[in-house]
């Protein structure tokens, strides 16, 4: 934090129950140079990783779909979210992290992710930062069935879906993640299928 144009006055925690919420009480410079006082609620929750599985002799991509209370609270009526694969890093490098998460999600064994870029999702409020990631898969790579891990409440289901159905679903908003748009879009300008 080296910007001359902000002075941290105070931060104060709001909330621990499970990331950390805090206020933050700061000085700003505006370009005219006169000072403004501003508050900002900034949620810790960690950074993440984030991948799209693609079978190019198949030209699927493999997604997962599971229950996410923000969006039911928020008018997705089922709460039920298709997305790629992806985790919290909880203090595992980015690359580590989305191997594990692959396995634990998906039941699939990769071994080298190409890392294509890390982008802030909601920078206004939150201080995610994800690592975005693709890798080919094949069937001889799936090594279970997925599904996640009980200890930590995941009921994943794994899917399948062929790559120009999963960019229709985008369209008609079936498909409404942003980390799996962005990921999906990267496929096609790339031309990965």
């Amino acid at each position: 934090m080296n910007n001359p144009k902000v002075k941290i006055i105070g931060i104060k925690n709001l909330s621990k129950e499970h990331y950390k919420l805090d206020k933050v009480d700061f000085e700003y410079q505006t370009n005219h140079g006169s000072w403004q006082t501003q508050s900002r609620e900034c949620y810790d929750r960690g950074d993440g990783a984030a991948i799209l599985l693609y079978n190019p002799a198949k030209k699927t991509v493999i997604l997962t779909k599971q229950f996410r209370m923000p969006s039911y609270l928020n008018g997705n009526s089922s709460g039920m979210m298709i997305e790629v694969c992806a985790g919290m890093l909880d203090k595992d490098h980015p690359e580590v992290c989305i191997i594990k998460e692959v396995e634990e999600e998906t039941g699939f064994k990769i071994a080298n992710p190409k890392k294509i870029f890390e982008l802030y999702s909601t920078p206004g409020a939150v201080t995610e930062k994800i690592h975005y990631f693709v890798a080919e898969c094949s069937d001889a790579m799936k090594i279970s069935d997925g599904g996640g891990l009980e200890e930590e409440h995941e009921e994943i289901e794994v899917l399948e879906i062929d790559f120009e159905t999963a960019l229709r679903m985008v369209e008609k908003g079936e498909i409404n993640d942003t980390k799996t748009v962005v990921l999906l879009q990267y496929a096609k300008l790339n031309n990965l299928l």
